[in-house]
């Protein structure tokens, strides 16, 4: 089973999700809100799509680590998403990922409007990686760094 990241926002919803093995985030889609019913219902059919069994949430702190009110609305939305979808919704501190998936999109050469676009998958996918950099075992013998060969 799978492990879906998001990143919520006023007025997009950013998503990622795990490989099967849990390993790495990819970025799937941004979804437009419309309305809360409709928010979840788009949320439900990517969960079932890509066989979700847990939800990591994006908790917006301020950059000393205390709560305002879009950390209050992302535990509200936590609550009702974990009641619509009957998984187990975790929240994980979002700070910073938005810049990450900025410079990251930047140094990558997106265009503006190709930045527009999945900024906030993008920030999902550092939401959900780092969630699941923390909660890897530590005898998985996976490291994040064997990705990036220094000799290739």
């Amino acid at each position: 089973m799978r492990t879906m990241g998001l990143d919520l926002g006023t007025k997009t919803i950013g998503v990622a999700v795990s490989d099967g093995l849990g390993l790495t985030a990819q970025g799937v889609t941004t979804v437009r809100r419309t309305s809360l019913k409709a928010d979840l219902a788009a949320l439900a059919t990517l969960a079932k799509e890509h066989e979700v069994s847990r939800v990591v949430l994006g908790l917006p702190l301020n950059m000393d680590g205390s709560e305002g009110p879009r950390a209050e609305a992302s535990r509200k939305f936590a609550d009702t998403l974990g009641t619509a979808l009957g998984v187990p919704v975790e929240l994980w501190d979002e700070r910073l990922s938005t810049v990450a998936a900025t410079r990251t999109l930047l140094e990558a050469d997106v265009s503006r409007a190709r930045r527009r676009e999945v900024i906030d998958q993008v920030a999902a996918q550092f939401i959900l990686q780092g969630w699941l950099d923390a909660h890897r075992p530590p005898d998985s013998g996976y490291h994040a760094d064997d990705d990036y060969d220094s000799e290739s």
